[in-house]
């Protein structure tokens, strides 16, 4: 068998790992991915992973949430094990010190080292790479910028989660767990594979432009030279003090032709607008309207499946803002059924990668 998932809802590291050990046991894997909730040590866990499957390379993160195919879980370690059937190569990277000085060139030596050539010169048809980051870390945006000046490979991913407690998140390889950090999973695919990239929202013809900002702190002061939350008001029609509750179905995006990546507010500071991503000033942002994330999740995905002819696995890294939206909604069950049928390890994220730093969006890597 080339592929399995598995879920523990076991608290004890060892015992989550002997958990997986027995229902992966049906393949030999190159790599073994897990997100885990729930009040677990990450360093125990990360050992104790990395005991169960010593051939394997082993990588995860802390969640706000974990899904295992259709079933959505909270608290719970969720698995994926990649035979070579699916992953033909794979090396993996740490790239630390995400607050201060990260010398990410440097941390990608070994994978370079691996390959025997520049990262620059990897064919994006046959790479891609899984990026796990410490979710309160911040730095999204600026590491992502830096791989992008390093590579052309299309590289996904998430920024781990805590359950929503907002004190530590944390990423794991070989056996190690790291806060402050970033893990990227380079990987060469024995079949075809698809980056998926969707978020529920149209484009309105509204924009703002920032004439202000502290790019590092994600704070906006002002949109087109006005305080940035009464414009964001004025141009939704709402008095400023509805604004907040209107932030969920109306974020920001930046438009690369049709396409919005979405930059969400997460809070009012005065009349400062605090994001969950950076916004340099002079960026042109447009207002987005919530559209039906059921079915724009469902279209993509269908869309990619159609294109490679099938699906063999998925991992995938979706907002814990869209998980609110579909727990609130009660939307649990339809959004689960897009997975049906197919081995899926997906976590719930406090930010997304896809080219860039992303919010409200689902980004995910299907094969074929």
């Amino acid at each position: 068998m080339p592929v399995r998932t598995a879920h523990a809802t076991e608290i004890g590291a060892e015992d989550v790992a002997r958990r997986m050990r027995a229902e992966l046991s049906s393949v030999e894997p190159v790599v073994v991915l897990y997100f885990a909730g729930g009040p677990r040590d990450p360093r125990a866990l990360a050992e104790a992973m990395q005991r169960a499957f010593p051939g394997a390379i082993v990588v995860g993160c802390t969640t706000a949430g974990e899904r295992e195919g259709r079933a959505w879980r909270k608290g719970s370690v969720v698995a994926m094990a990649l035979g070579a059937e699916i992953v033909r190569d794979a090396a993996v990277a740490v790239i630390e010190d995400l607050r201060g000085r990260a010398d990410v060139k440097a941390a990608l030596a070994p994978l370079e080292a691996h390959v025997g050539r520049p990262l620059a010169r990897l064919d994006p048809t046959r790479h891609v790479g899984l990026l796990l980051v410490d979710g309160l870390s911040m730095a999204e945006d600026r590491l992502m910028d830096r791989l992008g000046d390093l590579t052309d490979i299309p590289i996904l991913g998430g920024s781990a989660g805590d359950d929503l407690t907002f004190a530590s998140t944390w990423v794991a390889k070989d056996g190690t767990a790291y806060t402050n950090a970033a893990v990227l999973l380079l990987l060469e695919p024995a079949v075809p594979f698809r980056a998926i990239k969707t978020q529920s929202f149209r484009p309105l013809d509204r924009a703002l432009c920032v004439t202000a900002c502290d790019e590092a702190a994600r704070v906006v002061y002002t949109f087109d030279g006005k305080p940035a939350a009464v414009r964001y008001a004025e141009v939704l029609g709402i008095p400023m003090n509805e604004l907040a509750g209107h932030f969920q179905r109306h974020p920001l995006g930046l438009m690369v032709g049709d396409e919005p990546f979405v930059r969400s507010p997460q809070q009012l500071r005065g009349e400062s607008v605090v994001f969950y991503c950076e916004v340099p000033e002079g960026t042109v942002l447009t207002v987005l309207e919530a559209s039906d994330i059921v079915e724009d999740t469902r279209r993509a995905l269908t869309a990619a499946r159609e294109e490679l002819g099938g699906a063999s696995a998925l991992v995938g890294f979706d907002c814990v803002l869209r998980t609110l939206e579909i727990e609130a909604r009660g939307l649990l069950d339809p959004y689960g059924a897009i997975f049906e049928g197919i081995p899926t390890a997906l976590f719930s994220t406090y930010g997304e990668q896809f080219v860039g730093h992303v919010n409200q969006t689902a980004t995910m890597l299907l094969f074929g």
